[in-house]
């Protein structure tokens, strides 16, 4: 194993550990926000279903990143490329508290730098449209569900005592909040699963992600869980607080409908922003009791920050490619 190749192997570890921590908001911000779990004990728990879901979810999802750029668009340098644009970014909008999506970070810095080695003919087409359409597909399935379970929900406990609702939604919420931990870690690590498949493709070390050594997706598990428990509180703060209030009610029926969302993709193999669902199924709790309990203006913010998300990261990516190139000559 060349060098230049292990060197790789620790960006995507790097970036999978900023992952974690720019993505900790996804998995804990609802259950933070409405005091069902101390900051703390909320990342511990994520930390460990991000983990657990290791044992889970097969490799669709690292299959289909890894495929995204065709094989002779496929190099070191390339891989090289994608993933210093994608931390560049990441840990640009974790300091501005903006939760972009780390997925679309990397796909748009991959598919950037292979655009820039081989032309746009690198990239397969059938591989990237779908995470770009779920850019607008995955916040509306997200809100949609959100706003059917609590409808049901609503119906099913109208006529019980406040307290008790209350009291058994903070119970629901650990469950719920556990189900999307085990969502983002199965979609998010499987990611950098594949971007290091790749990099291990173009290395000449496998022919196939089937031949994907253990060690990987155990390292890449363990890297996201880490990250998870070092938090994101930035963005905890615009996702559990700045989008609209949650109680624990509406925690629940957000985070359910997450994890329903991202466990649907997962097993399809389709890579989604964990950020993007999470988002929309926030916006639809909250539109459920009222248009105005949602600050649109943060929203609309957000929505522009995932449309620039790939073409920037691809752009970037595209520059590293270029400046390596150079070095290397």
């Amino acid at each position: 194993m060349s060098t230049f190749l292990i060197i790789i192997i620790i960006l995507a570890i790097i970036f999978d550990f900023i992952n974690g921590f720019h993505d900790a908001a996804n998995s804990i911000a609802t259950v933070v926000s409405t005091n069902v779990l101390s900051p703390v004990a909320a990342v511990i728990w994520a930390a460990f279903f991000n983990f657990l879901a290791f044992w889970i979810f097969d490799l669709k999802v690292a299959d289909t990143v890894a495929k995204i750029v065709k094989p002779e668009g496929l190099t070191l340098v390339v891989v090289a490329s994608g993933l210093c644009a994608a931390i560049f970014w990441n840990l640009l909008t974790w300091w501005k508290g903006i939760p972009s999506s780390s997925s679309h970070t990397l796909i748009g810095g991959f598919a950037g730098a292979a655009i820039a080695h081989a032309g746009f003919h690198a990239v397969k087409i059938d591989k990237i449209l779908p995470p770009l359409a779920f850019i607008l597909l995955a916040p509306i399935i997200g809100m949609v569900v959100s706003i059917l379970i609590s409808a049901i929900s609503t119906q099913l406990v109208k006529n019980s005592n406040p307290s008790k609702v209350d009291t058994a939604f903070r119970v629901l919420q650990l469950v719920s909040s556990a189900a999307f931990s085990l969502g983002h870690g199965g979609n998010d690590a499987q990611k950098v699963i594949g971007i290091i498949a790749a990099a291990l493709f173009a290395g000449g070390q496998i022919g196939d992600i089937k031949d994907i050594p253990n060690w990987v997706p155990i390292t890449c598990y363990s890297a996201i869980a880490l990250g998870t428990m070092m938090g994101g509180w930035k963005i905890v703060k615009t996702m559990g607080q700045k989008v609209t209030k949650l109680r624990p009610f509406e925690g629940f029926a957000a985070e359910t409908a997450g994890a329903v969302t991202l466990f649907s993709t997962g097993a399809l193999g389709i890579p989604v922003s964990t950020t993007h669902t999470i988002t929309g199924a926030i916006i639809g709790v909250g539109a459920l009791k009222r248009t105005s309990a949602v600050r649109w203006g943060v929203t609309i913010e957000l929505i522009w920050a995932w449309i620039l998300t790939i073409p920037v990261t691809a752009i970037v990516a595209a520059t590293f490619y270029y400046l390596f190139s150079l070095l290397i000559k």
